[in-house]
């Protein structure tokens, strides 16, 4: 009880400081007499930028805000922002939140320290011409901060949508107008957590139901997300954020069973996971498996997968953007074994037509030896390859 009643007084105290203190404004980088709008639009089932066809391949820089946020003197992050913008990569995606309910605490103890440590990467990301794609709710524990559960985040009335609600409208009105911004996203795989057979493998201990997540509940927090951004910026592209269906999420929800779907039963999981008003289409894939035992078992690889799904997005005419791709080491593969996977997947992008991509991880401290990606380490031939792939790209 003392715990809601904290929680009750916290998110209340959070949004009034953001509609009172201040904390909401208009980025100072952009004015109304901009020529070219910032950011991406989409047109015709395309991206565009800057009034031009746009194709192009980034990174994921996941920690870009968050070592700010948690130690206001950093500068290792934007150190390496201005390292990707001199090597011509092109954007980052990014958590532009909190991922631990005590960080979502923190901030809504302390707003003015969060915008603070934001304001800094946004200014970076201009000075340095690379764009953001910033992730909002990278996990469900802002619930948790405010003594909620995972299934408030499908309840209209609950301290977790009005919570949620007023640090999009902060963040989206704050930075409308930079032109580092080029798209807003509401979280990170939140379709796989939903309508799991096994859900009570995950609660937390002295759970019940409401700590699950149904699709039904995430459906609700993406329209109330697409809304409040809507509200404020009608025309950056909207992403969810999703990775690739689980290879039997149709059967998850219908039939509890972890049965594969049919070709027609992932389409339908797709229509639901990127839903109107999301002007895109987006999933995330790793060459750790292959799109067969992973995506689709109907699928017979990379590029049937791909070229099925691209054919989706073209015939809802939207852009497809594959958040993170890649490959980690692995004690099971030798190092040209996971440069031929990485290179694989990488180019069945390119020759399937995805729009908008970007690797996972850069500059990862605590993925070193794993998945992270830099100028110096073993795995820097990525970089080089996201940047060569980037031109290539943006050639067609």
């Amino acid at each position: 009880m003392k715990r809601t009643l904290l929680s009750a007084r916290l998110v209340l105290a959070g949004i009034a400081s953001l509609l009172l203190c201040g904390c909401i404004h208009e980025s100072s980088s952009g004015t109304a007499a901009t020529p070219v709008r910032p950011g991406l639009e989409v047109r015709d089932g395309r991206f565009f930028l800057n009034g031009n066809p746009y194709r192009g391949v980034g990174v994921n820089y996941y920690d870009l805000f968050t070592r700010l946020a948690a130690k206001p003197g950093e500068e290792s992050s934007l150190s390496g922002l201005a390292e990707l913008g001199r090597a011509g990569v092109p954007f980052v995606r990014f958590n532009a939140g909190a991922f631990s309910a005590k960080e979502w605490e923190r901030y809504l103890r302390d707003p003015a320290v969060h915008w603070a440590a934001m304001d800094r990467v946004v200014r970076a990301a201009e000075q340095n011409r690379v764009g953001l794609i910033p992730s909002f709710f990278w996990t469900k524990h802002m619930a948790t901060s405010l003594g909620e559960r995972a299934s408030d985040w499908g309840r209209v009335d609950s301290r977790t949508l009005a919570a949620m609600r007023a640090y999009t409208t902060a963040l989206v009105t704050r930075y409308r107008a930079s032109r580092a911004i080029w798209a807003w996203e509401f979280g990170n795989e939140w379709n796989l957590g939903a309508d799991l057979p096994n859900a009570v493998d995950f609660r937390p201990k002295g759970g019940d139901e409401r700590d699950d997540l149904k699709s039904g509940q995430l459906a609700v927090a993406l329209t109330e997300f697409a809304a409040a951004v809507r509200a404020v910026d009608p025309r950056r592209p909207l992403l969810t954020g999703h990775s690739h269906p689980r290879f039997a999420a149709w059967n998850n929800t219908n039939n509890k069973s972890w049965k594969a779907d049919t070709f027609e039963q992932w389409r339908e999981i797709i229509a639901r996971e990127n839903p109107i008003p999301y002007d895109t289409v987006g999933i995330h894939i790793y060459a750790d498996t292959g799109a067969t035992e992973a995506c689709g078992r109907w699928s017979t690889g990379w590029l049937d997968y791909l070229g099925k799904l691209r054919a989706y997005a073209t015939e809802t005419r939207r852009p497809l953007f594959v958040g993170e791709f890649g490959l980690a080491e692995s004690k099971t593969l030798t190092p040209e074994q996971v440069k031929t996977r990485y290179r694989e997947i990488l180019t069945a992008m390119e020759a399937t037509g995805v729009d908008l991509a970007a690797v996972w991880v850069f500059d990862l401290p605590n993925q070193e030896g794993t998945w992270s990606v830099t100028f110096g380490n073993s795995r820097a031939y990525m970089l080089q390859d996201v940047i060569e792939a980037h031109r290539r790209w943006t050639l067609r």
